[in-house]
């Protein structure tokens, strides 16, 4: 069996939008999504691995509502490992046209919560998860086909964050991508956006994959 990057005794925080919310105020601690799931899939597969798990996800955040709250959400429990799942929202303002939210806004945003970090916890390891959208729209001019040509402007930002600051990188866009040429959409997020709990298993798997020691 694989080993796993987490030590006993390790504190590991999540940090996003909905998409890690999901309900861990309805459902605590961990909520019903990929948090929740990673939490059992760990349990199941890494019994020895005793980790302290926090769900700081916030429904509707962008990087902008991350930042704010940085600081009483995640730097204040001190963690070892940071998760962090953010963009979605920030595409859908943009598109609406609201100023602060393009790729470059997101990126210096985003990249000054990771400057943050690396000034008040120094060794903390942090994995960078990409915003994601599960549709194959092809309808020139469509909403959801306008937000899947910006999309990977924000995954390449991410990417290239990951690699300034030495984190692990999920590309969540291309994953599930790539899962859409074998089910519908419907069968990973109904509306493109929130997954199912097939989409939710599937993000907890890839971090499950990428925290494992080859």
């Amino acid at each position: 069996m694989a080993g796993i990057k987490l030590r006993s005794g390790e504190t590991l925080v999540f940090a996003g939008d909905s998409i890690t919310d999901c309900g861990r105020l309805q459902s605590p601690p961990l909520g019903s999504g990929y948090v929740y799931i990673f939490s059992n899939l760990l349990l199941a597969k890494h019994p020895e691995v005793n980790v302290r798990i926090f769900n700081a996800g916030v429904s509707g955040n962008t990087v902008v509502d991350l930042r704010e709250r940085w600081e009483d959400d995640v730097l204040s429990l001190s963690p070892d490992w940071i998760s962090i799942l953010i963009g979605i929202n920030d595409v859908h303002r943009h598109l609406a046209g609201q100023p602060g939210f393009d790729p470059d806004s997101y990126y210096r945003c985003y990249r000054e919560i990771l400057e943050l970090t690396r000034e008040r916890l120094g060794g903390a390891r942090l994995i960078l998860m990409s915003p994601f959208y599960i549709s194959r729209a092809t309808a020139a001019g469509s909403f959801r086909r306008r937000v899947l040509e910006l999309l990977p402007q924000y995954v390449e930002r991410v990417r290239r964050l990951s690699s300034e600051f030495g984190a692990l990188f999920i590309d969540l866009h291309s994953m599930f991508q790539e899962l859409l040429k074998h089910r519908e959409p419907t069968v990973y997020a109904p509306e493109a956006v929130h997954p199912t709990p097939a989409g939710h298993t599937a993000i907890a798997l890839a971090l499950l994959r990428a925290l494992e020691e080859q």
